[in-house]
């Protein structure tokens, strides 16, 4: 069987697998392998320091690359400015079509995205702002549940009741984001009304993503439980892996007081974008995972992940489709 959806169907992809854009992992090469697998990755504007080095990265993954794939825009505020004006002429004169944006609301560009034809997908962690996006003119709401790695958002709702209560909210595909890591996951995520599904954590643990093995094998040992809230006090809450720094910052942020200053050496993202996704040390500074790390137990290649997610998920909707037919009085 072949699973085509909303999803599917709008961005041209064989399969409704999304790679969202993460930071210190979306690169061309690895966005490359998961276009190429069927599924559609998203390079991280963020990584470039101008325009004219996102249209280079944007031109490398094309050098790699028939398939689509397209661009995040996290908009998040920043001591040192960010040239998102700039990024957004280099993403529509580079031809990009899709854009994942994340953050606070995108009105300010979506009318020049609208006027050149891309079409934007809106990462939100809640009902409310999935609606408010929606109303603004996204194409798309990507949603993210409690479980996901980096910022959950501040309700605490997991993603089997966040999702459908999203999807009966709004009139546009919903993309189901956190805790996403296999076939199950897939079949799952769209027998609750969604159209695709984002998996970031399951893609950093490939043979393409270019951070250190350790990290992966890391991923891979790891159980569910092994990662942790930071920054819960000052309403900006993290989920991030477990490890030496992490729990020193949660130790220290017991004490309501404290504020960013006070751990801002302990989460500073060089540290682990440097000593942990660089050099290895997993121990060396905050990286950010979230709980589907303990349905990960392997390091494969995307074209073997996706191929094997998608057999599974049709396996999952076959079987289950026969469960509820022998169970259904003739």
């Amino acid at each position: 069987m072949m699973i085509r959806t909303r999803i599917t169907e709008m961005f041209g992809v064989e399969t409704p697998v999304v790679m969202g854009g993460m930071t210190g992992v979306g690169y061309a090469p690895l966005v490359a392998a998961v276009a190429n697998a069927g599924a559609l990755g998203f390079i991280t504007a963020h990584h470039s320091q101008s325009a004219e080095e996102l249209e280079k990265e944007i031109q490398r993954c094309r050098d790699l690359t028939d398939k689509p794939f397209g661009v995040n825009l996290t908009l998040l505020p920043s001591l040192n400015p960010i040239p998102y004006d700039e990024y957004r002429r280099a993403i529509i004169e580079s031809g990009i079509k899709i854009v994942e944006t994340a953050g606070r609301a995108p009105t300010d560009h979506l009318p020049d995205f609208k006027a050149n034809g891309v079409k934007v997908i809106h990462k939100c962690t809640s009902v409310r702002h999935s609606v408010s996006a929606v109303k603004h003119g996204v194409d798309v709401v990507s949603i993210d549940g409690f479980e996901c790695a980096g910022h959950p958002g501040e309700d605490d709702v997991g993603l089997i009741v966040l999702l459908p209560a999203t999807v009966d909210a709004v009139d546009v595909p919903v993309i189901a984001s956190g805790g996403m890591a296999d076939g199950r996951s897939v079949a799952a995520a769209l027998m609750l009304g969604a159209d695709g599904v984002n998996m970031g954590t399951r893609f950093m643990a490939t043979k393409e993503c270019a951070i250190h093995e350790n990290v992966k094998r890391k991923i891979v040992e790891n159980t569910e439980r092994d990662t942790l809230l930071t920054n819960r006090t000052l309403r900006n809450t993290s989920r991030v892996a477990r490890n030496a720094v992490s729990e020193e910052v949660v130790r220290i942020q017991q004490d309501p007081t404290k504020t960013i200053d006070d751990v801002r050496h302990l989460v500073a993202g060089v540290r682990g974008r440097t000593n942990v996704m660089g050099a290895g040390d997993t121990d060396g500074g905050i990286w950010t995972v979230g709980q589907s790390q303990g349905l990960i137990h392997d390091i494969p290649s995307c074209a073997e992940l996706v191929k094997n997610i998608m057999r599974q998920a049709e396996s999952v909707i076959e079987k289950n489709a026969r469960k509820v037919a022998s169970l259904t009085p003739a």
